[in-house]
């Protein structure tokens, strides 16, 4: 097997967790559906491909009309006069038992 299929998949399904979900059931019920004689599972499972492509589709393009929706907020100002934490240290301590 080649090894960029399992980071394709594993990237399209971090980043499109539904129609990538929605694409896997419709192909083993179209696969269940075809090998069995069973035409309305099959029809079922070529639907759902269908609608998981147009989600996707959607998804996609409202991610292209929208850029400005990635704003950065910084909650902490970039630099503070003083700092307000104690400086860690790299002491080695005896862990407790």
């Amino acid at each position: 097997m080649n090894a960029a299929l399992p980071r394709f998949l594993k990237s399209a399904y971090r980043r499109e967790p539904l129609p990538s979900f929605l694409i896997t059931a419709g192909i083993v019920d179209a696969a269940i559906g075809g090998l069995d004689d069973h035409w309305s599972l099959l029809a079922f499972g070529l639907g759902t491909i269908g609608l998981a492509i147009g989600l996707r589709w959607w998804i996609v393009s409202q991610r292209h009309i929208n850029p400005d929706r990635s704003i950065v907020q910084h909650y902490l100002p970039p630099s503070p006069s003083r700092p307000t934490l104690p400086t860690l240290t790299s002491a080695k301590r005896n862990p407790p038992y």
